[in-house]
């Protein structure tokens, strides 16, 4: 016997031009690196998956749907010293032994448990480094997160491109085209896509370098694809695009996926971080998009500090013009949205939606934290922090999802105009 909402349902659709109303929304998850410290060190150190165990039933008290598990070199392995480092490190997949299948099928068992997904594993390095030796760690090292990716049974890493800072940008993409189309090969032997987020990293290096990932905006992007493309592997070569990065360098996220979408790109964008940035207009009154290129503290007599916590000064490029938001903690400002001076969240969800080539059902929106006044290292207090943050942005891709659908697909069967104009792309 139909219910009555079935009978509805049916009538709706045998009515020719009515489209039923049916909103799709992304998969919601978390990058592990939102608290590095969730696992003390002595005890990840000791039994390592002990760490992803934690942070799969913290997901799950945080009300995500998944979650983007952070790797990294050790910090008894890293090229770079702790104490250089802007952020701790978020080596939650500790890969120092061989990830086996016992190993994996702990973690698929808490995954089971606790009712949380996978959406990618996540290394974030510099894959172009001039150093031969760092370099042959750091891809080694990503073959071996590419390993661990297809034990749990998932389709995606996430990572940077990277740098040579010994060549001029023309050069990185000879580079590129030699050095990290490999590991684009290695992804597809493994039915994997490498989505690179583009972040430009300015605080990489202690020189005056601004972009030190040179997949960091989408005239590069499509530079990149279309060496991969050649290489005969473009298919494993896609973008995990994070708004913050865009506000960075004065860009807006509609613009972006309307220049995707005119150049021919709009199937390039395969994943999200959700993590905002806020301007400081006195930064920019004092330095510009550039960020501050002296006075840092970060050099001296022409080479990086002796002191790594004094190389950590190098981010002040970034730093002294902005400061990244955790999605929910800046206050509304349309005005700073048609600036560019934050993230329009709502737009940002909208325009993905109207102008890029996606599976929205299929497609993960990871929450990413790095606000500095809440980066706390205690679980407790945290998790507040982030379960707020998490539901607003499940809130705004409903939110999206419910516009997308009432106007490009319920009004549009019936011939209904949308009111407005709304935003437009390459306009502020």
């Amino acid at each position: 016997m139909p219910t009555n909402q079935t009978a509805v349902e049916e009538r709706i659709s045998s009515t020719p031009g009515i489209k039923q109303f049916e909103p799709k929304f992304m998969k919601i998850g978390v990058l592990t690196a939102a608290l590095q410290e969730l696992t003390p060190r002595e005890i990840r150190d000791a039994d390592p998956d002990r760490a992803v165990e934690e942070w799969l039933e913290y997901a799950r008290d945080l009300g995500a749907d998944y979650i983007e598990l952070s790797a990294a070199l050790h910090p008894t392995e890293a090229d770079v010293p702790q104490e250089a480092m802007l952020d701790p490190v978020a080596n939650t997949l500790d890969l120092r032994k061989p990830f086996n299948s016992s190993r994996a099928n702990r973690v698929l068992a808490a995954m089971k448990k606790y009712n949380i997904g996978l959406s990618d594993v996540a290394y974030f390095d510099n894959m172009l480094h001039e150093d031969p030796k760092i370099r042959k760690k750091k891809h080694d090292f990503m073959i071996r997160v590419m390993d661990a990716a297809v034990m749990l049974g998932v389709d995606a890493v996430c990572g940077f491109v990277g740098r040579n800072q010994s060549l001029d940008m023309d050069q990185n993409l000879d580079d590129f085209r030699e050095n990290f189309v490999p590991l684009l090969k290695a992804a597809g032997d493994r039915g994997l896509v490498y989505r690179v987020e583009q972040c430009p990293m300015p605080g990489w290096t202690t020189g005056d370098n601004w972009h030190n990932n040179i997949g960091y905006t989408p005239g590069l992007w499509t530079a990149l694809h279309q060496i991969a493309e050649q290489a005969g592997v473009g298919n494993n070569f896609r973008i995990h695009y994070d708004p913050s990065h865009a506000i960075l360098m004065g860009q807006d996220t509609r613009s972006i996926f309307q220049y995707l979408r005119d150049s021919g790109y709009p199937f390039l964008i395969g994943g999200f971080h959700v993590k905002g940035q806020v301007i400081h207009s006195r930064g920019v009154a004092a330095w510009g998009y550039g960020g501050q290129t002296v006075l840092r503290g970060d050099r001296k007599d022409g080479k990086p500090a002796s002191n790594p916590a004094h190389q950590a000064r190098a981010w002040i490029k970034q730093t002294v013009l902005a400061e990244h938001e955790l999605p929910g903690t800046a206050r509304h400002d349309p005005l700073a949205y048609l600036q560019n001076r934050s993230v329009d969240w709502l737009d940002h969800q909208l325009a993905a939606r109207e102008l890029l080539d996606l599976k929205i059902e299929e497609t993960h929106l990871v929450v990413e934290h790095e606000y500095p006044p809440a980066r706390i290292q205690d679980r407790n207090r945290l998790l507040p922090v982030l379960k707020g943050s998490i539901a607003f942005a499940r809130a705004i891709d409903r939110a999206a999802g419910c516009m997308y659908a009432l106007q490009h697909e319920v009004l549009a069967a019936q011939g209904i105009p949308i009111q407005g104009i709304g935003r437009e792309a390459y306009r502020s």
